[in-house]
């Protein structure tokens, strides 16, 4: 016997938009930093020493911008639809990966839309709630959630596909 297939109706991966290239961040970094050593000689020269500390200050903190951008940037949620259930595996910047998993039938999408706050959109579903598509933008969070919600609604209406099974007796003529 023909085993029923589980077929997927959404298989997105979402990612926050990468920052800029290293190398162009490294060219930012100079040409502050060139700015600020030049501007803490003419401080010096004036006898202000005790501005010179923070001329770097300000270096480090934007490189430390940097980096933690580079970090964001490598987190993903692959979201996953299929007949059976919806499948969220999120990873963050360090590494860390989380997997859960919905009845596809049960969970319900929910995009909160408040006037002076961005969308917020979560996935419930017998008491778990999960965030998903935080570090998408208002417009993006809406399609998502358009698009999740038709695949789910396709995933209720799919019926495994009936196969033909002879019965014994007819089987016995044939």
């Amino acid at each position: 016997m023909e085993a029923v297939e589980n077929p997927v109706f959404l298989d997105a991966m979402l990612r926050p938009n990468p920052p800029m290239p290293a190398a162009a961040l490294g060219w930012i970094l100079v040409v502050v930093s060139g700015i600020n050593l030049a501007f803490a000689i003419l401080f010096l020269a004036r006898g202000a020493w005790p501005v010179t500390p923070f001329m770097g200050a300000d270096v480090f903190a934007l490189a430390w911008a940097f980096h933690a951008s580079r970090v964001a940037s490598r987190a993903f949620e692959h979201v996953k639809v299929t007949a059976s259930d919806l499948s969220v595996l999120a990873q963050s910047g360090r590494g860390e990966t989380h997997q859960t998993v919905f009845n596809s039938y049960w969970v319900r999408v929910d995009l909160h839309e408040p006037q002076d706050m961005p969308r917020k959109l979560t996935l419930k579903s017998h008491g778990k709630i999960l965030q998903v598509g935080s570090f998408l933008g208002p417009r993006e969070r809406l399609s998502f959630s358009r698009a999740l919600k038709v695949a789910l609604a396709s995933a209720r209406n799919w019926r495994p596909p009936q196969y033909y099974r002879p019965s014994p007796s007819t089987s016995a003529i044939l």
